[in-house]
């Protein structure tokens, strides 16, 4: 990392980093950039299509994952 363009960067105050942060974003996204896995993610992942291939009908719907999620977030 440059860390000198860190340093600038943190001089800035908040509304600016914020919009500094959101044209990088942006300009990752035009270049439709994909970051790489790391090596845990990429075992996590295999662990998961592993288990959902050795259990298919071990599933939660969407609507009762999102009705959960939805209730613990309004308590």
């Amino acid at each position: 990392m440059n860390t000198q363009l860190l340093q600038q960067a943190s001089k800035l105050d908040l509304d600016e980093q914020i919009e500094l942060v959101e044209a990088i974003w942006d300009g990752i996204v035009n270049r439709n950039a994909v970051p790489s896995l790391t090596e845990a993610q990429k075992t996590e992942l295999d662990s998961r299509l592993a288990d959902h291939l050795s259990n298919p009908d071990d599933v939660i719907p969407w609507s009762e994952v999102k009705a959960s999620a939805l209730a613990r977030i309004r308590q």
